[in-house]
């Protein structure tokens, strides 16, 4: 499915796992450049696997132990990340078949509905994704979902980013910032502690925007468990969509873009489990740290977190979950 603007930009998605295959943005020359990874044919989404682009559910990131305690009872889930259950698990929404409903030229409708016991959780869920092509060079896009019974919903948009267009190189050179005074730092396993740590003084401080690779291989011990940025910044805008959240700039082609959103975490992952091994679109092979990824979320393993904000969703309720991604030159 192909969304086009007035502008001239160009968002390309497949409903195999509600996935954004290009972006074709403008750059400060005003050639059109594709700013994400991922495969030019279909095949390769079926057998690789990958997040690239996905609208991920069940739920994003990572719970613990693949379970998680729901009025009493101990839910198991589906184990596909060691002992943990991540994005929904082995056969989570990035490799199922959504259906599609193209509204107008700019406005793509995805809806999905898992079963109850699907990968372990439970309820019936619909859910519906909405990639919207604004004119001024945003994707916009809403996450909603309900349930006939209790359960938990936590979904995001897994867009692997490099705006420098060449991605057979790595993307540590984009500028990031993140509106974020603490970070939720995680064990070995990748699973937060259920602290919050100020940033100040750290690696993982972006308040002021830096590029990727300036600490990225600091001697530090939250870089060295994720094995470089992979972690769950707090954002300040509490809520807010109208407040920046992030940012992320190319030098190379002067290409900013801007996220927003109304959830309280975005996912930082600089791309280090990406091995050069892999042919994406044009037969490219992707190094380690091709990308930056900037999930916006509620916080990983919230469904063992009761203190966090929570990912239950019951009967008669609607879960929804707003992102913007926009695009301009700098």
């Amino acid at each position: 499915y192909t969304l086009k603007n007035a502008a001239g930009m160009e968002v390309c998605v497949t409903n195999f796992g509600g996935r954004l295959v290009s972006v074709m943005a403008p750059d400060k020359d005003g050639n059109m450049v594709d700013v994400i990874l991922g495969f030019d044919n279909i095949n390769d989404y079926m057998t690789k696997p990958s997040d690239f682009g996905a609208s991920i559910g069940r739920y994003a990131n990572r719970i613990a132990g693949a379970t998680f305690q729901l009025d009493g009872e101990t839910i198991v889930l589906n184990a596909n990340d060691g002992p943990n259950c991540l994005h929904g698990g082995a056969e989570g929404w990035q490799y199922q078949v959504y259906d599609a409903v193209q509204l107008d030229e700019q406005t793509l409708e995805l809806t999905i509905t898992e079963e109850d016991g699907h990968m372990g959780f439970p309820g019936t869920v619909t859910a519906v994704v909405t990639y919207k092509l604004t004119d001024d060079n945003a994707i916009d896009i809403w996450f909603s979902g309900t349930t006939d019974a209790p359960t938990v919903l936590s979904m995001t948009n897994h867009a692997y980013f490099n705006l420098s267009g060449n991605h057979a190189v790595e993307g540590t050179d984009q500028v990031l910032y993140v509106n974020a005074d603490n970070f939720t730092p995680a064990d070995a396993l990748l699973i937060p502690t259920g602290e919050f740590v100020p940033v100040e003084g750290t690696p993982m401080d972006f308040r002021t925007p830096k590029t990727v690779g300036q600490d990225i291989n600091a001697d530090y011990e939250q870089i060295a468990l994720g094995n470089g940025y992979d972690h769950n910044w707090v954002l300040n805008t509490a809520g807010d969509d109208t407040k920046l959240a992030f940012s992320l700039y190319s030098p190379a082609t002067g290409i900013l873009l801007e996220g927003y959103t109304d959830q309280p975490g975005v996912q930082v992952y600089s791309g280090n489990f990406l091995t050069g091994k892999v042919a994406g679109k044009h037969g490219t092979f992707y190094p380690r740290r091709a990308s930056v990824c900037l999930e916006t979320q509620l916080f990983p393993d919230s469904p063992n977190k009761p203190e966090w904000p929570s990912a239950t969703l019951r009967p008669g309720e609607t879960y929804t979950h707003h992102c913007v991604y926009r695009f301009s030159v700098k």
